[in-house]
C-alpha cells in the first residue's frame, strides 16, 4: 500500500476488449458502509467471470475493477458489523459489487470468511470464494445431489470443475466422471477426486447420470442432456465455448422426468448473502482440513492481463490467483 492512504492501486477495465486493456490505475481507497468490511487485500482470485466483464457480455460501468473474491486482513468495519475485527485474516466474496484486483475492496461482511487459527495460507484462502462455494451450492442447494447418485462434470480440470469433483465425493455420491478437452489434462483431473476422466468428445460412451454440471455450453450441453438418467438433473453454469445458446425442449423434459436447472453465484450472492456465506464458511473449513484441495499458481497483479489470456485460451489447471500485497 501507498504511504497516501487516500488512494490504492488497482488493475481497472476502463474499456471492453481483449485482456490488452487492462490496466493497473491509482484510485480512492473504498470506505464500508453499514453491514460492510473493508479489505487489505494481499491475493485476489482470477476467475472466467472476470474475463465476462471485461468482455462487455455482463453489463458493468465503466472503468471497472474486476475481482470475484480475494484474501487478506480485515481493514474497517461498518456499522453493525460484528464477528470481525481489524486486523482479522479472511477469506471474502466479493463477487456482487467486485473490485478484488485492488489493494483494498468493499464487501458485505455476510459475504466474509474468518481464517484466525486455520492452517491456510492467504494464497489458497484466496482460490476458495468462488469455485469452492460454488461447488458446495451447486451440488447441495441446486441439484440436491443425494447420497449414491453419479454425478458428471464438464471441465474437471479448471478451478470450479477441480472442487466440484471432491465436493461430489465429500457429499457421498457413487460414480463421479469428470470431462475435459485434451488429453493433456487428464492425469491432472484424475488428482481431483474423480473416479473416471474422459475426453469431451465421447461423452456419447459415458453412461447415464443423475446430475451433470455443465459450465462449457454448445454441444456438450445438448450431449449432457442425453447423458441425464430418469429423474436427471443438468445444472447450467457458464457457458466457457463461447458457442451460440443451445435450446433445451421443455416436452422433451416433460416426457423423460428431466430437469434443467441455472446458478449464478453472484445473483445468488445478492439474492441469499447469509447462505452464500455459510457455503463459503463451510469450503474455508474443508480445505484447512485437507479434505478439499486446491491447486494453486500466483502471478504478480501487474499480470492480470496474462491471466486473463491463460483463462480464455484454456490452459489451466486449478486456480490462478494474484498477488496484490507484494505487486
Amino acid at each position: 500500500m501507498n504511504s497516501d492512504n487516500t488512494r490504492m492501486r488497482a488493475v481497472v477495465i476502463p474499456e471492453f476488449g481483449e485482456a490488452e486493456v487492462l490496466r493497473v490505475e491509482r484510485m480512492p481507497v473504498p470506505e464500508p458502509g453499514p453491514g460492510e468490511v473493508a479489505i487489505d487485500v494481499a491475493h485476489a482470485g482470477a476467475n472466467f467471470a472476470e474475463v465476462l466483464y471485461r468482455r462487455g457480455v455482463v453489463d458493468v460501468p465503466l472503468p471497472f475493477v474486476p475481482g470475484i473474491e480475494v484474501a487478506g486482513h480485515v481493514r474497517a468495519v461498518g456499522k453493525g458489523v460484528t464477528g470481525l475485527a481489524v486486523g482479522q485474516p479472511v477469506a471474502a466474496l466479493t463477487i456482487v459489487g467486485s473490485g478484488g484486483y485492488a489493494e483494498v475492496v468493499v464487501t458485505s461482511a455476510a459475504l466474509v470468511a474468518p481464517l484466525d487459527g486455520l492452517d491456510l495460507g492467504l494464497d489458497v484462502a484466496a482460490a476458495l470464494p468462488s469455485n469452492s462455494t460454488t461447488a458446495f451450492l451447486v451440488l447441495e442447494r441446486v441439484a440436491r445431489l443425494a447420497p449414491g447418485e453419479r454425478v458428471l462434470v464438464h471441465a474437471a480440470a479448471g478451478g470450479v470443475g477441480s472442487q466440484l469433483g471432491q465436493v461430489a465425493r465429500l457429499l457421498g455420491a457413487g460414480r463421479v466422471v469428470g470431462t475435459v478437452g485434451g488429453e493433456a489434462k487428464i492425469e491432472t483431473a484424475r488428482g481431483f477426486g474423480y473416479d473416471e476422466v474422459i475426453l469431451r468428445d465421447r461423452l456419447a460412451e459415458a453412461g447415464e447420470f443423475d446430475v451433470v454440471v455443465d459450465m462449457v455450453g454448445g454441444p456438450a450441453r445438448a450431449a449432457s442432456l442425453e447423458r441425464l438418467a430418469p429423474m436427471g438433473r443438468l445444472v447450467v453454469m457458464g457457458n466457457a465455448s463461447g458457442a451460440e445458446d443451445v435450446g433445451l425442449p421443455a416436452n422433451h423434459l416433460w416426457f423423460t422426468n428431466r430437469t434443467v436447472s441455472g446458478f449464478n453465484l453472484a445473483a445468488f450472492s445478492a439474492a441469499f448473502p447469509e447462505e452464500a456465506g455459510r457455503a463459503l464458511r463451510r469450503a474455508v473449513r474443508a480445505a484447512a482440513d485437507g479434505t478439499l484441495r486446491v491447486r494453486v499458481e500466483t502471478l504478480p497483479l501487474e499480470l492480470a492481463a496474462d491471466a486473463h489470456r491463460r483463462i480464455e485460451s484454456g490452459r489451466t489447471t486449478g486456480k490462478l490467483v494474484l498477488d496484490v500485497a507484494a505487486s
